[in-house]
């Protein structure tokens, strides 16, 4: 961090300022100390403001790298998934069950018979929430077969697989604002600002594309996940996506696929929001590992 000055008329202004890279990319952070300081004044806001800049690089993961302790603190996290590859039945069950959660925590109506029913050709989609059943799974089915790597025409891919015939914006970034509000009415979540959507996404793009062979894989999936969801770059569908985009990077890395459940919808959103306000990954970790320990029960 070091002390900038900028004239302006009589007075000079002072600033600290902190710059660093990610991906390609370097990001500044500047605060504003005053103006006409002396040096004992100086020293005081510089104290302070080294302490906020701190605080404000502690909340992005993104920004700094992780020390050898730090890999190794997370990869006790990643000694709790077993590796293992789906046998053909596993992942005609687990497209069903990651399809029916997944579409019902986002609120479809389509039970999981009907889901059932849907995916064995057994019924034809008569609404939005039963074409997107059908879209989710082939959603599912794309991940588990592309050889694409994770780029901005991936993530709108897997939008436009997911609603297709469904909405009119299908694969396409958001151009407005999107408040997240719960029950009562109260904003939990604000979306990046529409113009800064591809600069952020492309951001954690590269993140991964860094550190993809350095990292534990189920801190990458989670990460990933994250910024993605705080990012939220479409108007709608933002959860769907980002489960498939968490799944994608575990099948990257030959780790078996996470089917979050319907049941606990409420302690997702908290580790979302957990790391939405603080940048702490360890709640979602540790639901993560919960979701795969009822996945996979008799493994």
């Amino acid at each position: 961090m070091f002390v900038e000055t900028r004239k302006q008329g009589k007075k000079i202004k002072f600033y600290l300022v902190h710059t660093y890279r990610v991906g390609k990319k370097v990001k500044r952070i500047s605060r504003y100390l005053g103006s006409n300081l002396n040096e004992k004044t100086l020293n005081k806001l510089k104290k302070r403001a080294e302490e906020i800049i701190n605080q404000q690089l502690s909340q992005d993961i993104l920004a700094t790298e992780l020390s050898d302790e730090e890999i190794k603190y997370y990869n006790k996290f990643e000694s709790k998934i077993k590796v293992f590859h789906l046998q053909k039945k596993d992942w005609q069950k687990f497209t069903k069950e990651f399809t029916y959660n997944t579409n019902a925590i986002e609120g479809s109506t389509v039970d999981y018979s009907e889901v059932v029913d849907l995916l064995e050709h057994k019924e034809k989609p008569t609404s939005d929430d039963e074409q997107e059943t059908i879209n989710v799974a082939e959603a599912v089915k794309y991940i588990k077969t592309t050889k694409e790597k994770l780029s901005l025409q991936l993530i709108t891919k897997l939008h436009k697989i997911c609603f297709n015939k469904t909405k009119s914006f299908a694969g396409n970034f958001r151009k407005v604002n999107v408040v997240i509000k719960d029950g009562r009415g109260n904003i939990v979540h604000q979306g990046a600002p529409p113009n800064e959507i591809i600069e952020l996404l492309e951001e954690f793009i590269e993140w991964y594309k860094k550190y993809k062979r350095k990292y534990p894989v189920l801190f990458l999936a989670a990460v990933v996940h994250n910024q993605f969801e705080k990012i939220h770059p479409f108007q709608d569908g933002n959860g769907r996506v980002g489960r498939l985009l968490l799944n994608y990077i575990l099948l990257k890395h030959k780790h078996p696929p996470i089917n979050i459940r319907l049941e606990d919808r409420g302690k997702y959103y908290e580790s979302l929001q957990k790391y939405d306000s603080t940048g702490d990954l360890k709640k979602t970790l540790r639901f993560l590992i919960m979701q795969f320990r009822k996945s996979y029960k008799k493994r």
